[in-house]
């Protein structure tokens, strides 16, 4: 089983899209896609906003996506050719709890691409892609502590040349790949070679192998 972690250092960077753009690139992987959601107080951590993404007892939960049709990036994923897609919805905080549940709903995957920074304190992906946009000044805490954990870096071509955003230093991944993007396309060629040759480096090639790496416990 490969495990590919998409992350990003803000909300609305692309991260779905770029999740969706490999699956659709590589649908021999039969992916099962996982998008992970964190909220607080009533308010998303995805877009800021008051959202119904709090679960019903306000701890976690993971549902999993049937509709094809849908404006759920979830149903993105399937659209996109995924084998299944799941969402997990947790509080700020509490990723933990959910990992046991999680880790048993891929037991059979053939292979999983996630949506994610946070999980990385759970799990060792494969590959680990970072998205970046300059122009976007927010900078997570999450895309920072793992920002050296990074295999390589998606950015967008910004027209000034410049950052937005404010103390954050980008050593971390200065000797890693960079792919730039001017959306659309938010998955070029480029990139796919790089996962498909990354993941031949991690004996993951054969997407017919099952080898789960998910009995870890966390780092």
């Amino acid at each position: 089983m490969a495990i590919v972690v998409i992350g990003g250092h803000s909300r609305s960077v692309g991260k779905t899209s770029v999740v969706a753009g490999l699956i659709s690139a590589l649908r021999d992987y039969d992916w099962t896609a996982v998008k992970i959601t964190q909220y607080g107080h009533g308010v998303c951590s995805a877009n800021g906003a008051p959202c119904d993404c709090a679960t019903d007892d306000h701890s976690w939960a993971i549902t999993e996506e049937r509709d094809r049709g849908g404006e759920s990036d979830t149903s993105r994923f399937l659209a996109a050719g995924a084998a299944r897609a799941l969402w997990v919805r947790t509080e700020q905080g509490r990723l933990a709890e959910a990992m046991p549940a999680l880790r048993k709903r891929l037991e059979g995957s053939r292979n999983v691409v996630m949506e994610s920074n946070s999980v990385l304190k759970f799990i060792r992906p494969d590959l680990y892609l970072m998205v970046l946009d300059p122009s976007t000044e927010d900078f997570k805490n999450s895309a920072r502590e793992f920002l050296d954990r990074a295999s390589a870096v998606v950015l967008h071509d910004s027209k000034t040349g410049e950052a937005v955003w404010q103390k954050v230093s980008l050593k971390p991944v200065g000797d890693k790949p960079v792919f730039r993007i001017t959306p659309p396309p938010y998955v070029t060629p480029e990139i796919v070679e790089f996962v498909l040759s990354s993941l031949a480096s991690a004996g993951k090639a054969d997407s017919s192998r099952v080898e789960s790496p998910f009995g870890m416990t966390r780092l």
